[in-house]
């Protein structure tokens, strides 16, 4: 990794020379990272966890960052990716509070499954509105590591590659995983997957 200079990128812009990235010669400029990154990584934490938390780990995750900056690896992910992971890392210490929240939010009612049609089917990157009713349901009773997978396809729109650089998990662990919370899912709902199949999109 060199020190030279660093162009402002759109929060998804890819990796790439104009992409920020933490500078180990000028750390004062890991500014430019949490200004490209915050508001996207605050809103992840946000549909997962709920506004209150939201703040707290969404700091906490740029400050591990900056405290892990000389371990980030460029040719492993891109920054964007790899601070999703230290996010799902760290609501990984919320799990009760997650879990409490989505089955709070399956008492609410709205938010179960969508009619037919494909106009009808929920999209695949929920909101944190749209985390209600059976849908909250379901997502609350699947195991941590099936929520994660699937919630960073449907919440933060990665890739499978990009979701198994940000966990450190092998490509097939997410598909298995994806593939079983989605079933999941479907089962619970009647077999209605309003998490949709994003492969086409993601694989």
């Amino acid at each position: 990794m060199t020190g030279e200079p660093l162009a402002a990128a759109p929060a998804r812009a890819p990796l790439g020379p104009a992409a920020p990235r933490p500078s180990l010669r000028d750390p004062d400029r890991f500014g430019e990272v949490f200004d490209a990154h915050f508001a996207e990584i605050h809103g992840y934490a946000a549909k997962r966890l709920g506004p209150d938390a939201a703040s707290d780990v969404a700091s906490q995750t740029f400050l591990e960052a900056f405290r892990r900056r000389d371990r980030y690896d460029p040719a492993r992910a891109a920054v964007r990716t790899w601070l999703y992971g230290i996010a799902t890392n760290l609501i990984a210490k919320h799990r009760r509070s997650e879990v409490r929240a989505l089955r709070a939010r399956a008492r609410l009612g709205p938010g179960d499954a969508p009619g037919e049609g494909h106009a009808d089917v929920v999209d695949a990157r929920v909101s944190a509105q749209g985390l209600r009713g059976r849908l909250a349901g379901a997502i609350a009773a699947l195991p941590a590591g099936e929520r994660d997978v699937l919630l960073l396809v449907a919440l933060a729109d990665l890739s499978h590659e990009e979701v198994a650089a940000a966990l450190g998990v092998p490509y097939g662990t997410v598909g298995s995983r994806l593939s079983r919370a989605r079933k999941k899912v479907r089962e619970a709902l009647g077999g209605t997957n309003p998490m949709r199949d994003v492969e086409d999109d993601h694989g």
